[in-house]
């Protein structure tokens, strides 16, 4: 848990009481809990500094088995595989969740790969149900490489989209055997995207997973309709350049409605290996500030992951 505001340092590992299992939630025991940058932007201020928060839980999703369930929960049995979104506390060893946050995990699907699959899949559902896409777009995807970004490739794809995507030339041999056409970003990024696209059309939609201004000037350079353009990360020029906001930023949409109703289409995906979740590299609970390090420098390529 985070004792303080600050950077990674702020972190630590305690021991805490469990409670039991109250009305309509179940016990479970943590296997593997995803790390989002949502976690530390909580505890860095950017978000507030309220002391009242302090000290704060860490985690929003996880996998685990069903340890045991309090009154009226009736579907889930004690020993169930299962992965929860919505978690507060997620690193941990043990975790109490409402049933109304799991979702079955895929026999296919390993811990870790579950662990990181709901959140960070929702964030990608919910850029494409809310632009729109679908059959014949060509979608620019900035930052194709990190966990939303693959994720938002692989949907695209399945609903039958072209996709450019901007990345470092390390992973470009990656995103091409997920579907995608990659492009290095940096100077005269709009003219190879348009070099990129020449065969199948004009880009339609833009999809910002990293908040650069490169990434925002160039999707309204290129594409014509800005309700079409979204960012998850620039919440701060998405309003004075017209395009869409989403996620937990000010004034952004959180489409929660929409990113619960993704949950079984993105299991279903995963069980059926159609939707893959890349890690990038696990940890042990107790390396919870070097994993965090790790995802503020940035440059993941997939999930990073603690295993309790």
């Amino acid at each position: 848990m985070a004792t303080a505001y600050g950077g990674p340092e702020v972190l630590s590992v305690v021991d805490v009481e469990v409670p039991a299992a109250g009305p309509g939630e179940v016990l479970l025991d943590v296997r593997a809990a995803g790390v989002n940058p949502i976690d530390w932007k909580l505890y860095s201020g950017a978000v507030g500094t309220d002391p009242a928060r302090l000290p704060m839980r860490l985690g929003l999703e996880v996998a685990g088995v069903v340890l045991a369930v309090g009154q009226g929960v009736e579907d889930i049995p004690v020993g169930d595989h299962v992965i929860a979104t919505g978690v507060v506390g997620g690193y941990a060893d043990l975790v109490l969740v409402p049933v109304a946050n799991l979702a079955p995990k895929p026999a296919q699907v390993s811990w870790a790969e579950a662990s990181g699959l709901l959140l960070t899949g929702g964030t990608a559902w919910h850029t494409l149900d809310a632009t729109g896409v679908g059959d014949g777009d060509v979608v620019l995807v900035h930052g194709g490489s990190g966990s939303v970004g693959r994720f938002v490739i692989q949907l695209a794809r399945l609903r039958g989209a072209h996709v450019i995507a901007t990345a470092s030339d390390a992973t470009h041999a990656e995103l091409r055997a997920l579907g995608a056409v990659p492009v290095a970003y940096g100077p005269g990024l709009a003219d190879r995207v348009r070099a990129a696209a020449d065969a199948v059309g004009p880009v339609t939609v833009a999809i910002d997973t990293v908040g650069t201004d490169e990434a925002l000037d160039v999707s309204v350079e290129l594409v014509a309709d800005r309700s079409r353009i979204t960012t998850i990360a620039a919440f701060a020029r998405a309003g004075e350049l017209g395009i869409q906001a989403l996620g937990n930023g000010p004034g952004a949409d959180p489409g929660a409605a929409i990113r619960a109703a993704a949950i079984p289409r993105l299991v279903e995906l995963a069980a059926d290996r159609q939707l893959h979740v890349a890690i990038a590299r696990t940890y042990p609970l107790e390396d919870v500030a070097q994993a965090h390090r790790d995802s503020i420098a940035g440059h993941a390529r997939g999930k990073l992951v603690l295993l309790p």
